[in-house]
């Protein structure tokens, strides 16, 4: 167990409960991330390639961090990929805390 785990251990990916819709976002894929601490905060770095900042949602409210992130990019009329890495899906992380954070403190950068 790791130290983060062991001061708050509830933070950890949960889905999203069955009262939030996520049907306007169809199929969503978990994206990368790691979560720092120091004295004062939190700091979560999420990888989401091919999101724009108009693109990110980032929600706190009832114990949950809701990270969505939608791509922008759109496949050229008349073009078939041959192989492609990552899929056409919006990013969904939800992490859970146990309300020691405040959400007025929340930045994006």
């Amino acid at each position: 167990m790791s130290l983060l785990q062991s001061l708050i251990p509830s933070l950890n990916r949960t889905p999203v409960p069955a009262d939030q819709s996520v049907a306007d976002l169809g199929p969503t894929v978990k994206p990368v991330f790691a979560i720092k601490e120091t004295a004062e905060a939190y700091a979560v770095t999420v990888q989401l390639p091919g999101v724009a900042k108009d693109g990110l949602e980032i929600t706190a409210e009832d114990g949950q961090i809701r990270i969505v992130g939608r791509r922008a990019w759109q496949r050229p009329a008349g073009w078939t990929a041959l192989y492609r890495e990552t899929a056409d899906a919006a990013y969904e992380l939800v992490l859970t805390h146990d309300n020691a954070i405040d959400a007025d403190k929340i930045v994006a950068e």
